[in-house]
């Protein structure tokens, strides 16, 4: 079969609409797209996109899935590596990473590898209403502190493991830099919920309006039984310019901006 040079293009809001909402622009690939692309993958025996992808996804062996038409067993398969499929296919820079690797893209466009892993999550989590199998619990606590990608992924991997874990968030909402950072026309919070909810069936908990080293210090939580602590609080401090009129009522940092306007809906 001849190879199909271009991605199978992804559907997305017309302009018009898009102009009027803050709905997510991208659409999502149907069955049909997601059978297509899959299939101009050539399934190359040294598989760089597997090495381009930082947490080594099977990347093959989820494509090939899909071909199949078998697209819970492709998510099943992402999941081994990544506590986040769903946000993953949407905002991981899959053109400099595996995309970037990818063979056919030498002579053609590569895969649409995040466009896939995007489809196996969202299928996911639209059809399959059964919890996780936990696994058996090992008897150990840890914290993690920030529910941002790091501490996401972190008690994700951990809780796989029979770790009982809790993540302390100091906002109201589990997500860190994916909730307040990114708007809702690349990233609807509701994806990024209910990638949470998928990690809270596995027994992950989640503690937010917390703030460590104020509401608990890191003393306090191995008070509490706490065998190790994750610290991942993100990088979301502002650096300022220091030039006049940079204090001035109405003037934001980018991330005070972008929490403001974006989680807290507020009125700026």
């Amino acid at each position: 079969m001849a190879i199909i040079p271009n991605k199978n293009p992804m559907p997305v809001q017309d302009a018009e609409s898009r102009s009027r909402n803050f709905e997510e622009v991208a659409l999502g690939y149907s069955e049909e797209a997601a059978v297509a692309e899959a299939e101009r993958c050539i399934n190359c025996k040294n598989r760089p996109c597997v090495a381009g992808c930082p947490v080594n996804i099977q990347i093959p062996e989820f494509i090939m899935k899909i071909k199949e038409r078998d697209f819970e067993g492709a998510y099943q398969i992402i999941a081994e590596s990544s506590s986040l499929p769903a946000v993953c296919g949407r905002v991981c820079p899959q053109e400099t990473q595996c995309e970037g690797k990818c063979t056919l893209g030498i002579r053609f466009e590569p895969v649409g590898i995040g466009r896939l892993e995007r489809f196996a999550a969202d299928y996911h989590l639209a059809n399959v209403k059964e919890a996780p199998v936990k696994p058996e619990p090992n008897g150990k606590k840890v914290a993690v502190v920030g529910s941002g990608p790091a501490g996401l992924t972190c008690a994700g991997d951990l809780a796989k493991k029979g770790y009982d874990v809790t993540i302390y968030e100091a906002l109201h909402l589990a997500g860190g830099v994916l909730v307040y950072g990114i708007p809702e026309f690349r990233l609807p919070v509701d994806i990024v919920s209910q990638e949470v909810d998928v990690l809270k069936q596995l027994g992950v908990k989640v503690e937010t309006n917390v703030v460590i080293g104020k509401t608990l210090t890191i003393d306090d939580l191995f008070e509490m039984g706490f065998k190790a602590v994750f610290i991942g609080s993100g990088a979301g401090l502002p650096n300022f310019m220091n030039i006049p009129g940079e204090g001035l009522k109405g003037v934001y940092s980018a991330t005070e901006f972008l929490t403001r306007a974006h989680l807290m809906k507020a009125d700026l």
